[in-house]
């Protein structure tokens, strides 16, 4: 089983975060933000994870370091979790539309911290979320998880349906970069990752 798990406590919030990569798409995720939850629970359905998410942040603050140092924790556990890369496929593109939205992903599980994010926003909140703490998220994740990760917003304007699909797409990334790839050792002509 591949397993990660982080507990991480800071003066802005206080996380406890287990991750098991091939999983069912089980979820138990509560920050206390309530469309950042419905995203996480997304992300594991989508990337067939088992995701036990709680934190407890300063939300009286806003929800930026919630946000941010859950990605943080989650980057954590899936590098913990992916070890040392050997037999997994390594890359995965996949494009998830919603509605009138299409979102690319892109992903390399490459040791590699890298985040390109090109999405723009047309309304800056859903409900109470405010949409550039997503942003926050997946660079949190890029950066801890050792991943080179493009997201790209191909058209749409809802907010909620653009965020959403780059939950989805970049899960579903994940899932497919994670999978087997049928070779010996890592997918690197160097021999590592």
């Amino acid at each position: 089983m591949r397993n990660g798990m982080v507990e991480r406590k800071t003066a802005e919030t206080d996380i406890r975060l287990k991750l098991e990569l091939d999983g069912k798409g089980k979820a138990n995720v509560k920050t206390g933000v309530g469309f950042f939850d419905h995203m996480l629970i997304s992300f594991a359905k989508h990337a067939q994870c088992d995701l036990d998410l709680q934190c407890e942040g300063d939300l009286c603050v806003d929800a930026h370091h919630t946000v941010e140092d859950c990605g943080i924790a989650l980057g954590k556990a899936f590098a913990e979790a992916i070890g040392d890369k050997a037999g997994i496929a390594r890359y995965a593109t996949q494009f998830v539309p919603m509605d009138e939205v299409l979102v690319m992903a892109s992903l390399d599980v490459s040791g590699r911290a890298y985040l390109a994010y090109n999405v723009e926003f047309t309304v800056s909140r859903t409900g109470d979320f405010d949409a550039q703490l997503a942003e926050e998220f997946f660079r949190a994740f890029a950066m801890n998880a050792g991943v080179t990760l493009h997201i790209n917003l191909m058209y749409g304007i809802n907010t909620h349906h653009i965020i959403e699909a780059m939950f989805k797409a970049v899960a579903r990334a994940v899932r497919e970069a994670a999978g087997a790839s049928g070779c010996e050792g890592v997918m690197s002509t160097k021999g590592v990752l």
